[in-house]
């Protein structure tokens, strides 16, 4: 292990046990959102952390055993020391993967935002589907689901819909999910059963919480009015619906289908501080993208990363070069095959730079 990686964990080390200290101040003990973000981050760094820490030891105890062999021949000592460095290979080799394939957001909740694009009704049926396939993937594992915002598409499915998922490194998990989903099928308008390609844009946010993104309430915009269509015939007597405006980007998130115009406000809220999450990140790893880019794409929604072929009943993953011939299990929310692949594919990918992603 180079002494640059070294640094790395010990600077992790000390920030775990600075992060330990601020849970038994009794002024985050008394903020229950300020409490858990602490809690989150201390449990981001402690796998790692541990590892190296029990490196350390092993370290030590080679070292010493070394002196004490050197001094007089001891099977059972040498036998012990062969244990300790076979140890110090598979902690190494632990400690290698884990940095490399740690992204600081992995453990964050995550939300979607999944917009029909090209092929008009067809693919607002298609981010319905899509739509479904996610939720019945979160299902299956035990993620909490709940929709942010939605705009039905006027044939069925969706123009626009957010959906947020909490859930063990749900972020982890889905982040490369974001791009272009294509669509090849017959619609069920289509009456010559000719096949068309249609496409979805999935864009993929880490959550956060309000005190990791200050908002100066001075640069928001906020409108609210009365709810309409679906999830919102409901409220037509007074106005629920929220709109704010984040006046120095020109972010704008509408909320409307909550009965109440407190909840709508806080699901917009939410959904702001993704977004500036998100772009302050992009802002802060700009002096790599090019480096990223080379490795794992720019993650642009112009990528086509996935097709959907329904006629063959084939899932392509164009970023992996892989097929999955079982497309109707797929969309039904059997994702597990393709997440995992990429996965170790960006597992992969940064252990060619193991401290580029790592932080």
């Amino acid at each position: 292990m180079n002494p640059e990686v070294r640094d790395k964990l010990a600077d992790m080390g000390r920030e775990y046990d600075e992060l330990g200290e601020q849970l038994a101040r009794p002024e985050v003990v008394a903020d229950a959102r300020l409490l858990r973000q602490v809690g989150k981050a201390r449990a981001r760094l402690e796998p790692a952390v541990t590892s190296y820490r029990d490196l350390l030891h092993v370290e030590d105890d080679i070292r010493e055993g070394e002196s004490l062999l050197a001094e007089e021949s001891d099977a059972e000592l040498s036998q012990e020391l062969s244990r300790l460095r076979q140890r110090r290979e598979d902690l190494l080799a632990l400690l290698e993967e884990e940095l490399a394939s740690r992204d600081p957001d992995d453990e964050r909740d995550v939300i979607i935002e999944i917009r029909a694009g090209t092929g008009g009704e067809e693919a607002a049926l298609f981010a319905g589907d899509l739509l479904r396939m996610y939720m019945r993937h979160a299902e299956e594992i035990g993620w909490q689901t709940e929709l942010l915002s939605q705009n039905p598409g006027d044939a069925g499915g969706y123009k626009e819909v957010v959906l947020s998922l909490k859930g063990r490194r749900a972020y982890g998990r889905l982040k490369h999910e974001r791009g272009v989903h294509r669509v090849q099928r017959v619609p069920v308008t289509e009456s010559s059963g000719r096949i068309h390609t249609s496409a979805a844009t999935v864009a993929v946010l880490p959550e956060v919480e309000d005190v990791e993104v200050e908002i100066d309430p001075a640069n928001l915009e906020i409108d609210v009015f009365r709810a309409s269509g679906p999830g919102g015939q409901h409220m037509q007597k007074n106005e629920t619906a929220v709109r704010i405006t984040h006046t120095p980007t020109g972010i704008v998130i509408s909320c409307q289908d909550e009965r109440s115009q407190h909840r709508n406000r806080d699901k917009a809220m939410r959904l702001l501080r993704a977004r500036l999450y998100e772009l302050a990140k992009a802002e802060q790893e700009a002096e790599i993208a090019a480096v990223r880019r080379s490795q794992v794409g720019t993650g642009d929604r112009s990528e086509k990363i996935r097709t959907y072929n329904y006629p063959q009943s084939r899932v392509t993953d164009h970023r992996l070069g892989r097929s999955w011939h079982n497309l109707p299990g797929i969309m039904d929310g059997d994702l597990s095959a393709i997440l995992d692949a990429l996965g170790e594919q960006e597992r992969l990918q940064r252990m060619d730079q193991p401290t580029a992603g790592a932080g």
